[in-house]
């Protein structure tokens, strides 16, 4: 049985993830309630994916690493090895990724960057979209999703709202076979 891919993250109403310069101060800003379903989601998963970019922006504005108690990995072309707290990935991250999802273990946290979710969306690697809409429109920034992506059925598992953002939950559908 294949590990499930969650992506868990904060979009404004148009489609964005962050600003061009990776600003992400719009979501610090969002009027909120609780930690909207992350301590629930966080607990179902045992390993972490994100790129590089995403790993910096953590790294400079996150004091402790916030995933020091999952496997970590980091998809980068300039750095290899590892740290305390992460593994460097220079591999393809679709080949790497179909490998990491037949070895045991729970869920997996699909962090970020917009590259990462782009190649996943190619490849429908995505099992389940739990996903945070903030009262923002950006206008322009780093969209969640790129173009030409593959169809695919999604089933509402559940919404919920958290002050003034709300969130939907969506499991992607099963093919028959």
């Amino acid at each position: 049985m294949s590990r499930e891919i969650i992506l868990y993250i904060a979009t404004s109403v148009d489609g964005f993830i962050a600003k061009e310069n990776d600003d992400l101060q719009w979501l610090e800003e969002a009027e909120g309630e609780g930690d909207a379903g992350y301590s629930d989601m966080y607990q179902a998963i045992d390993t972490i994916i994100m790129g590089k970019r995403t790993y910096d922006w953590v790294v400079d504005h996150i004091e402790p690493f916030p995933y020091s108690d999952k496997k970590c990995y980091v998809f980068s072309t300039s750095q290899s090895g590892e740290n305390e707290h992460v593994e460097f990935v220079n591999e393809d991250v679709v080949a790497f990724t179909k490998k990491l999802r037949e070895q045991e273990g729970s869920k997996i946290w699909m962090v970020g960057g917009a590259g990462i979710l782009d190649a996943y969306m190619k490849e429908r690697l995505i099992d389940e979209f739990i996903i945070t809409v903030t009262p923002h429109l950006l206008g322009s920034g780093i969209p969640m999703l790129k173009g030409n992506n593959p169809y695919q059925d999604l089933e509402l598992v559940n919404t919920k709202r958290y002050g003034q953002m709300v969130q939907m939950h969506y499991k992607v559908k099963k093919e028959a076979k």
